[in-house]
């Protein structure tokens, strides 16, 4: 005959428990890849605004007070290289977000004013799409960064760029057609 315990006096029963809660709260562990990551971005903001603040006084200089320095030949390479930095830090944003929403706790602030907004993930999958987006983007804008320094030696190096272009843009047609299904 089987003897019937109340909950709580099986000691099996509270280890359980005890092991149970600590599982639980392992949550807690993904903190450690959230605020480094917060922290990233923060760092990769500052540094693409100051380089766009360089850019901009350096053209002020160039252009109202008769600079030395040329500015063409690195104004473009420079802006590209600014948006690539706040796209890292844009993907950071992403992970370090979705990661606490998805292990920690919704984000309330978020969940009220802004349910379909980027960090509002509802799965991982979800949260390595919109990463994966990002990061295709920044491949993209670093492509466009190498492409602006090339010098053509022959015309096979011409259609070699175009054909890199058009990769590129049936890429960007592919993704927004999964993006909208």
């Amino acid at each position: 005959m089987t003897q019937h315990r109340e909950p709580g006096t099986n000691p099996q029963g509270r280890w359980e428990r005890r092991v149970e809660r600590w599982l639980w709260n392992s949550r807690y562990l993904v903190m450690l890849a959230v605020i480094p990551s917060l922290l990233g971005a923060l760092v990769l903001f500052v540094i693409g605004t100051l380089d766009i603040l360089t850019l901009a006084i350096d053209a002020a200089a160039y252009y109202l007070v008769g600079g030395t320095v040329d500015i063409h030949d690195t104004l473009v390479p420079s802006v590209v290289l600014a948006v690539d930095i706040y796209l890292v830090a844009i993907v950071l944003l992403i992970f370090g977000l979705g990661v606490y929403r998805l292990f920690v706790s919704p984000i309330e602030q978020a969940e009220d004013h802004a349910p379909h907004h980027p960090f509002n993930v509802d799965s991982f999958d979800e949260l390595k799409d919109k990463i994966a987006r990002v990061v295709i983007l920044a491949v993209i804008i670093e492509f466009f960064r190498a492409v602006v320094d090339i010098r053509f030696q022959t015309p096979l190096e011409a259609i070699y760029l175009a054909l890199s272009v058009l990769a590129l843009a049936g890429a960007l047609y592919l993704m927004s057609k999964t993006h909208r299904g």
